[in-house]
């Protein structure tokens, strides 16, 4: 009975060792191990392990006075649904690198320091500067165009920034986007207006010199619309401001949407066709992604 029982316990402590070695070595090759009663389970590594035929894509965010938390998974959405993409999520990249951003062939920034502690540091900056020159792609979203300023590469990369005294909107309205470039990559096939759905219309903003940024589409800011406390210059009825354009930096090319305030507008057909094109125009200089039959220019 003794010897039966010790038998009994050796075979049990050499299959508990024989588990703990596999899944040691598992873990070495960044392998998780099966899923129960579901084969295979899903693999991590580095970008493009997975799927290197997609494009890999890193979003950075976490902080922002707009809801970033439910903006981020709708823009990462967006982008996978295309099946073009592979997206990763950054919500800490203070302190950031060059090297991390490596991997990747576009960023995405939905991002607001607001404060000088916020700010990713030179490190961080100089790597997504030197990513963008060296010929990978950038979008920038919405509230982004008021991060970093004072960061000269960042404005650039921008093309026009929300700053101090420049940049405001009335409250948000229903508008129409009025394509300017036709013959773009990202608009070519769109039809005229796209019509956006109580959204906030970006003006005024602070732009680099004439020819360092190209419009692709405009919006109708119709100053009847603030009120007697925004002070800032609104000459005129109105003033048609540029909603969706494009800039250069280096070798890389950078796509920028001030639209999309909330998750609900993140969800605007209109939205979600020009972000997606844009983001795989900024990565590879061409379009495939296909528009839907009611976007579609007749």
């Amino acid at each position: 009975m003794v010897l039966t029982r010790t038998l009994s316990l050796a075979r049990t402590l050499s299959l508990v060792l024989c588990g703990a070695a596999i899944l040691y070595t598992l873990s070495l090759s960044g392998q998780n191990p099966p899923a129960a009663g579901k084969g295979q389970g899903k693999a991590k590594g580095p970008p493009g392990a997975n799927h290197p035929e997609k494009l890999q894509v890193l979003i950075l965010t976490g902080q922002n006075p707009h809801d970033w938390r439910a903006t981020t998974p709708s823009l990462r959405k967006t982008l996978d649904d295309t099946g073009k993409f592979e997206v990763r999520v950054n919500e800490e990249f203070r302190g950031g690198n060059a090297e991390l951003l490596a991997p990747y062939d576009l960023v995405v920034v939905n991002y607001y320091d607001g404060r000088p502690q916020n700010r990713w540091g030179e490190r961080a900056e100089t790597g997504l500067s030197d990513f963008v020159r060296s010929g990978k792609g950038l979008v920038l979203y919405h509230l982004a165009l008021g991060a970093f300023d004072g960061w000269t590469d960042y404005e650039k990369m921008s093309g026009g920034n929300w700053r101090p005294n420049q940049g405001h909107h009335s409250a948000a309205h229903d508008f129409a986007v009025e394509i300017k470039d036709p013959d773009h990559p990202i608009m070519a096939g769109l039809k005229s207006p796209l019509m956006i759905k109580m959204d906030e219309l970006f003006a005024n903003l602070r732009w680099q010199p004439e020819g360092t940024y190209h419009v692709l589409a405009t919006a109708y800011d119709d100053h009847s619309l603030y009120g007697e406390r925004d002070k800032q210059a609104k000459p005129g009825a109105g003033i048609n401001e540029p909603i969706l354009w494009t800039t250069e930096f280096g070798k890389g090319r950078v796509f920028v949407t001030a639209l999309g305030h909330d998750p609900d507008d993140t969800e605007n057909p209109a939205f979600k066709i020009t972000f997606a094109r844009g983001a795989e125009w900024a990565t590879t200089g061409k379009v495939t992604i296909p528009i839907p039959p009611d976007l579609a220019r007749q």
